[in-house]
């Protein structure tokens, strides 16, 4: 008698790539298995890149379009996306392509397997795509139609099972109205939980560490310096500061002190780069005349700056709201000719 090949249905894995693999080992996971992620691969865990990179490489194993996996593909990150970011580096861009083909839904013969929320009455082809991988938008248009303290499992009447996660349940799988939540909180420290089809089997195995409480901590001042502060406004750079200031962690304080100084100091190019426009066109005024000062100032990459200046409307303040990044501060300056070493972020 041959192998009765079967389907296992993993709940969120967050990165959790050991235990994944002690789980594969606990269900005696063999290659004609059919396997299913219902998403949330990602994020949170160690273990990222090898979840992912597990999945794209193993035949008959498939991933579900989670709320994280959609946030990387449609450029929408968060902390633990950032990190994720850092950590993939130069494979991440392939990453956040794969991300984008992800289904959103996956049908074996016995059960239907989505990420999050299913709208009970309507066909599985029909389902809002935010409803099937729990955005935050999907989350909203479901209170619509269940009440804030009403969720979409107590209103499922439909004779085929869904297995969901998404929601951590607890320790157990939640079993209600024939659904079946296996986000058993793997990267809280919880368990990793898999459903064994056709037979409804549940195989679980034990986080021994709060992996997120780990990475949050870890990746802080790596995540910082991978930001692209330099393309970022003045004014937004001065909030993100700010909010992460309740941070105790020494490292960050000092990554933020240094930011702040940075960002002192391209003030400082600002007020040096306002004299030296005003200066180069006054030289240019007393050297050509009003005459010849279209024809030289027309010359010069900064031209509109000196037009400007020339027509006595180049105030500082004005200067400050165009030159509302880093970048363009030190692009403007690059080509002054101004020394820029003393603005240049010391990461750079």
């Amino acid at each position: 008698m041959g192998y009765m090949k079967r389907t296992i249905v993993i709940g969120d894995i967050h990165g959790c790539f050991e235990e994944f693999q002690e789980l594969l080992e606990l269900v005696d996971w063999q290659p004609e298995d059919e396997l299913v992620s219902v998403g949330d691969i990602v994020d949170r865990g160690p273990g990222s890149q090898e979840l992912y990179e597990f999945f794209r490489d193993t035949p008959n194993a498939k991933v579900l379009m989670g709320n994280h996996e959609r946030k990387h593909a449609r450029g929408v990150l968060s902390y633990s996306q950032e990190i994720v970011k850092v950590q993939m580096g130069e494979a991440y861009s392939e990453f956040v392509e794969w991300c984008k083909a992800l289904p959103y839904y996956h049908e074996t013969p016995e059960a239907i397997v989505v990420h999050a929320f299913f709208e009970n009455g309507k066909e599985l082809a029909a389902q809002k795509e935010e409803v099937l991988s729990g955005t935050t938008s999907g989350t909203k248009y479901l209170t619509k139609i269940y009440g804030e303290d009403s969720y979409w499992q107590d209103h499922y009447r439909g004779t085929k099972p869904i297995i969901y996660g998404h929601h951590v349940v607890g320790d157990t799988p939640k079993v209600l109205n024939n659904t079946y939540g296996i986000d058993t909180g793997a990267c809280h420290a919880g368990f990793l939980t898999a459903i064994e089809l056709p037979a409804f089997k549940i195989h679980r195995v034990k986080v021994q560490i709060d992996h997120w409480a780990a990475e949050i901590k870890k990746w802080q001042v790596p995540v910082l310096k991978a930001k692209d502060w330099s393309g970022r406004k003045f004014v937004r750079i001065e909030e993100e500061v700010t909010k992460m200031r309740y941070q105790k962690d020494t490292a960050v304080q000092q990554h933020l002190d240094q930011i702040m100084d940075w960002v002192k100091a391209l003030h400082a190019l600002q007020v040096k780069i306002h004299e030296d426009i005003l200066s180069k066109t006054q030289g240019l005024l007393a050297e050509h005349g009003k005459e010849e000062f279209k024809v030289i100032a027309n010359q010069f990459p900064y031209r509109s700056y000196l037009f400007t200046a020339k027509a006595g409307q180049l105030t500082l303040e004005g200067l400050e709201r165009i030159l509302n990044t880093p970048a363009k501060t030190l692009h403007l300056a690059e080509e002054l000719e101004i020394n820029t070493s003393l603005a240049l972020f010391p990461q750079y």
